[in-house]
């Protein structure tokens, strides 16, 4: 009997994000690992951003958000993960000076 299987997509974070994620308090840390974990089998799950960070989505942890980019070639990328007061205009300054 022949198994399909499924298409599992890789995560790709840059090393300031991982090393902010590995700074952080092991409770909000297990949430995060548990959030990449949901986001990385259904890459819908979080909410569509407008505006100027079109083509970006956002998913909630308590008090953080991981802004993430939908899966290409099996490769998902986180491009930030921090506190909502702060990271919708850092993830700005990200794209803008990466020109993507």
């Amino acid at each position: 009997m022949e198994r399909k299987r499924r298409e599992q997509n890789r995560l790709r974070l840059p090393d300031e994000t991982a090393d902010f994620v590995r700074s952080l308090h092991p409770a909000i840390k297990r949430k995060i690992k548990a959030a990449l974990k949901t986001i990385l089998s259904e890459s819908e799950a979080g909410k569509a951003l407008r505006d100027k960070l079109k083509g970006l989505r956002s998913y909630r942890v308590g008090r953080f958000r991981i802004i993430y980019r939908n899966p290409s070639r099996g490769v998902l990328d986180i491009l930030a993960i921090g506190p909502r007061k702060i990271i919708y205009e850092e993830t700005y300054r990200l794209v803008k000076r990466s020109g993507k």
